[in-house]
């Protein structure tokens, strides 16, 4: 992620990175998830948000379909604001920003949560192009790289009941990430 911007300066959109393609037997799933972030600033000049550490997930070949499948990130968060607070908003590749991957014309949905605290394997569910507000950053630095190493997780969770009855392939998409100083 660039530095910070201030609040006249345009912010660039979000890197996409290219998904996982590769072929998987025909009774497994394979997906994979290109992840980019956007730290937008607030009303106030001087409120501004950053992310670091955010790299994209890989669930490789899930050959349980009986179970959820979970991958976790401990990533930076950190704002410039009195309070040290933001929200964040999760957009998907999908129609409307849903929460899907692709392979072909099939879809496989995916949840998303956000936990404000690093290390977290649950958290709150997100829906789609909807800001989870009065989040607090226990960052003390724009990094991480002093003071806590990481500080939320983002959970991305393919549930057993989708997985069940999603088509076999090689699934791919984008989730993008907007945080905003609060």
């Amino acid at each position: 992620m660039a530095p910070f911007r201030s609040a006249t300066a345009r912010t660039p959109p979000p890197r996409r990175f290219a998904g996982f393609r590769r072929s998987w037997p025909l009774a497994r799933i394979g997906a994979g998830l290109a992840l980019a972030s956007l730290a937008s600033s607030g009303v106030l000049a001087a409120d501004k948000t950053r992310v670091t550490g955010l790299s994209d997930v890989g669930f490789g070949t899930v050959a349980n379909l009986s179970s959820d499948s979970v991958q976790t990130q401990n990533i930076c968060i950190f704002s410039s604001s009195s309070t040290s607070g933001y929200n964040v908003q999760a957009i998907g590749s999908g129609s409307g920003g849903a929460f899907t991957l692709a392979s072909g014309s099939n879809l496989l949905g995916y949840d998303v949560e956000w936990n404000s605290a690093s290390g977290q394997s649950a958290g709150t569910l997100l829906s789609p192009n909807v800001a989870l507000t009065g989040q607090v950053s226990s960052a003390t630095q724009q990094t991480c790289n002093s003071g806590p190493a990481s500080s939320a997780s983002l959970i991305i969770v393919l549930r057993a009941a989708k997985l069940s009855s999603a088509t076999a392939g090689s699934y791919s998409g984008t989730l993008t990430l907007v945080v905003a100083p609060e």
